[in-house]
């Protein structure tokens, strides 16, 4: 499948009127967002883009052509229907399908401006390449220069197990202000007396100067620094490194597998790639919920005229539907964005009402405080969907939802109900949201055994690894590693190493590896 290139087209004049009326009341309601450019395209073009995650030039790789193949067969088959596509940029770029009906045209393009507020403002995505559409341009260019360089088949195979790795990245590293790094500075002048603050006071916490002594007693520093200096001392011995457990596994590579210049910056360009769409898989919940609850708004207050109704609130429905077989992000974002909306309008908040036990009075609390609207522009600044759901999720909006968890039954081999309670409702979700519901792996050494083989750590948390693709992604790993990996983690309830030397596995319990 070949990289295509977006030339911008002019939206049809009916189009384009539709879209400045929507931006105009998106805009009188408080939705702030970048310059937003809408392009009609074929369901043809629309499955391309959608094969290259929204954006109309990617670097070459079959992944892409499989994914399109996949996605223009479901489409001719009636099995699934890509309506829109927006892209996560300044300005932001927006795709309408051609075959659209006009009703279906006004929901999307209202739905594309609760996004594009949703990027410009939620703390998860502020962090990300606001130009990220000539980025990938730019990947594009460089791998291919080196498909031309190396051969297509060679820097095929390095992609395929860089991509079996992207999701092995430190998502929340990017809000963490960490020591700079003194090697990547081109001279030692260039550096300011407060890049070193952190030195002065490791350790310590931030404190008035009369309240110092309390809050950091001297003889608590010095046996922690005596403690910080054995460590390294330890460590220096060893010879093993990182100093602590490393979750950002490609940055490890990065600065330490013995990689060609070229691989170097194409595991660089995976892993860039892989830190701009982590915030997607964030906040998914609420992305699509806060665009379902302004095309909503949008809609029914001014996009619409009496013949589109039934269109509208059939196709509006279709998007938000739930199924027992699986939890629908539109349904649940949308639904508990007007939950807190009604609840702060009407004071269900605070200690007052949390304290109150009549449950006939707090059933009927309306206290007409009018905050609803102030609380999910809130809302939508500074969470993601853990937060989201840790926060807001009540037991009155499960029952309301008729929310369960489900567990796999042996006897029955199905997955059955397991329960309603409102605790094991939400800490299932709260669980398959975590880390987008894959296995916390962190690197513990990177001198295992002072042979230069890199051990990584499985954080077990109930759920064990698929030993397949355990066994493959090691495989992969020790590709870029140049030298044996090993992994403990938990197989059978016992504590497992699993190790790969470039030829075959091997599995050991971990007392005896």
């Amino acid at each position: 499948m070949a990289t295509s290139i977006s030339t911008h087209r002019q939206l049809p004049a009916e189009l384009r009127e539709i879209q400045l009326r929507t931006e105009d009341y998106a805009r009188s309601y408080g939705l702030d967002f970048y310059e937003t450019i809408f392009e009609v395209l074929d369901h043809e073009e629309l499955c391309m883009f959608a094969a290259y995650g929204g954006f109309p030039t990617r670097y070459p790789h079959w992944r892409f052509g499989a994914e399109y193949d996949e996605l223009v067969k479901t489409h001719m088959y009636g099995l699934q229907r890509i309506y829109e596509m927006v892209i996560n940029n300044d300005p932001c770029y927006a795709y309408l399908l051609n075959t659209n009906m006009m009703i279906d045209q006004k929901l999307v393009i209202a739905h594309v401006y609760g996004h594009c507020d949703f990027f410009k403002n939620n703390a998860f995505f502020s962090h990300t390449n606001r130009k990220m559409l000539n980025q990938m341009a730019n990947h594009a260019a460089r791998i291919s220069r080196y498909i031309d360089r190396i051969g297509y088949e060679q820097v095929e195979q390095f992609i395929d197990a860089c991509l079996s790795l992207e999701d092995l990245i430190d998502p929340h590293s990017v809000q963490i202000k960490r020591a700079p790094d003194i090697s990547a500075m081109p001279h030692a002048a260039l550096l300011r007396d407060e890049d070193f603050e952190y030195l002065a006071t490791e350790g310590r916490f931030p404190s008035k100067g009369y309240m110092d002594q309390f809050i950091n007693p001297p003889e608590v520093l010095e046996r922690e620094a005596k403690e910080r200096k054995d460590r390294e001392v330890e460590r220096v011995k060893k010879r093993s490194f990182p100093e602590q457990p490393q979750r950002d596994v490609l940055q490890f590579l990065l600065q330490h597998a013995p990689l060609r210049d070229w691989q170097h910056d194409v595991l660089s360009i995976i892993r860039d790639e892989a830190y701009y769409f982590a915030p997607q898989g964030q906040t998914k919940i609420m992305n699509e919920g806060w665009a379902s609850y302004w095309h909503t708004f949008l809609m029914t207050r001014h996009g619409m005229n009496d013949s589109e109704v039934i269109d509208y609130a059939d196709h509006h429905s279709g998007t938000v539907a739930m199924t027992p077989q699986r939890l629908n992000p539109y349904k649940v974002g949308i639904e508990l964005f007007r939950n807190i909306e009604e609840r702060w309008n009407n004071g269900q908040f605070g200690a007052e009402y949390d304290n109150c036990t009549d449950m006939k009075e707090k059933a009927g609390w309306k206290k007409d405080v009018g905050l609803g609207r102030q609380k999910i522009f809130e809302v939508r600044r500074i969470h993601n969907d853990i937060t989201f759901i840790d926060e807001f999720l009540t037991p009155e909006f499960c029952a309301q939802h008729k929310f369960f968890s489900f567990a796999y039954n042996p006897s029955a081999d199905q997955y059955e109900i397991a329960s309603r309670e409102f605790d094991q409702i939400k800490q299932q979700l709260l669980t398959s949201l975590t880390n987008h519901g894959r296995p916390f792996i962190y690197v513990v050494d990177g001198n295992y055994r002072n042979r230069g083989e890199l051990y990584l750590q499985h954080q077990y948390q109930g759920v064990e690894l698929k030993q397949g693709h355990t066994q493959d992604t090691l495989v992969n790993l020790q590709k870029l590693w140049a030298r044996p990996v090993h992994i403990e983690t938990v197989v059978d309830d016992k504590p497992t190493v699993i190790s790969y030397d470039g030829h075959s596995h091997q599995t050991k319990i971990a007392s005896q590896s």
